[in-house]
């Protein structure tokens, strides 16, 4: 609704593709691309990690590179209940919800969520659609390069393209081998 909304606005077209699909029917291989690239421990956190957070923190504080630390369960929420806007209230918001959200669906759901609501690109929502999209494929046969090239594209999915992502499809495909995928 909100791209829908921006498009309107600007006077540009606005298409949107979206399929909600199961886990069941997309690759392992994204799955794996997809945690390694934005939550690589997302099967050991409960909905915050607060490791990367504190990372994060350090490197804002010594003038680095500034750089999220959203677990998929807390970008899960984000996307289904607030949107795209950034705020302390909305992020308020959101940490009451992560837990809950961990509670009550699990990370299988967590995960198979994410992946069919996630911006993929300017109105390509779900992995399947991604997969169409992108490479004329399905979500549950995509290969493993391609799949961390799609990772690749989730921190900006309106300014990259899966084929401009080579180096880092490279980064995430070692950190899926160093996590046994």
């Amino acid at each position: 609704m909100e791209r829908r909304l921006q498009a309107w606005i600007h006077h540009t077209p606005y298409n949107e593709r979206y399929e909600f699909v199961p886990l069941s029917q997309i690759s392992p291989d994204l799955q794996h691309a997809v945690i390694a690239a934005e939550d690589a421990r997302f099967y050991q956190h409960h909905g915050f990690d607060w490791h990367e957070m504190q990372i994060a923190a350090e490197d804002d504080m010594e003038g680095g590179r500034i750089r999220g630390a959203s677990t998929l369960t807390q970008q899960l929420v984000k996307n289904l209940f607030f949107g795209t806007g950034r705020s302390i209230l909305r992020k308020g918001a959101e940490s009451t919800l992560v837990p809950v959200a961990e509670l009550v669906l699990g990370k299988q759901r967590i995960l198979e969520l994410y992946l069919d609501l996630v911006e993929w690109g300017p109105g390509v929502y779900g992995a399947e659609s991604a997969c169409r999209y992108y490479y004329r494929t399905s979500a549950r046969n995509i290969d493993r390069q391609r799949a961390a090239q799609l990772a690749a594209i989730l921190p900006l999915p309106l300014k990259r393209r899966p084929d401009h992502m080579n180096h880092y499809s490279g980064v995430i495909l070692e950190r899926m081998r160093q996590m046994g995928w």
